[in-house]
């Protein structure tokens, strides 16, 4: 395994993410993976963009994830087993670095997010039915000091800070975003 990826594990092991606290308020459980890969000696983000036919989060782009079944035991499963029916990526082929803090979202979910390493040049097979569009990104491209744009947004009768971060044509906002930013706060920790 790579450095950074070594000392991002032991990063996330040492402080791994916090999970929310909402005495009385019902979240829908889920789980999302960041998948990192190398590419050239860099690390990499892989995201999807999901198709415009979707009910929710149509055309969205985001980290291959969803609502935890009755079969996962944990959200990692989830996580993993929504990421090998999303893209095609066997769990075994997947080295799970760690878990970012537990996000909500307004459309009631828990979102937990991992991040996990991949093997570079792994052979993906995105399913027709939830992915429109893979989008590679270097992390480098990410930590832009210009980025991200910050918008407030009135959410739920509060105001509340909107993350974008724009990469080419696409704009990775939203809960995504959310997760984003503290991904790329930890790995400046390990970089700086």
């Amino acid at each position: 395994m790579d450095e950074l990826f070594q000392r991002l594990k032991a990063r996330l092991h040492g402080q791994p993410g916090k999970a929310l606290s909402f005495p009385g308020v019902q979240l829908r459980e889920s789980a999302v993976l960041a998948p990192l890969f190398l590419r050239g000696g860099e690390p990499w983000l892989l995201f999807t963009k999901r198709p415009a036919t979707l009910r929710r989060h149509a055309g969205q782009i985001s980290f291959p994830g969803g609502t935890r079944d009755d079969q996962d035991l944990t959200p990692l499963h989830t996580a993993l087993r929504e990421t090998s029916e999303e893209l095609g990526i066997p769990p075994e082929q997947v080295e799970v670095l760690g878990m970012l803090d537990e996000i909500p979202t307004i459309t009631s979910f828990r979102i937990v997010p991992f991040v996990g390493a991949i093997p570079e040049g792994l052979p993906l097979q995105p399913s027709p039915e939830e992915i429109a569009e893979l989008i590679e990104v270097p992390v480098r491209a990410l930590m832009v000091p210009t980025l991200p744009r910050v918008e407030m947004w009135n959410v739920m009768e509060k105001e509340r800070e909107v993350y974008f971060y724009d990469y080419g044509a696409h704009v990775i906002w939203g809960a995504t975003a959310r997760i984003l930013k503290d991904l790329l706060a930890v790995l400046r920790e390990l970089t700086t």
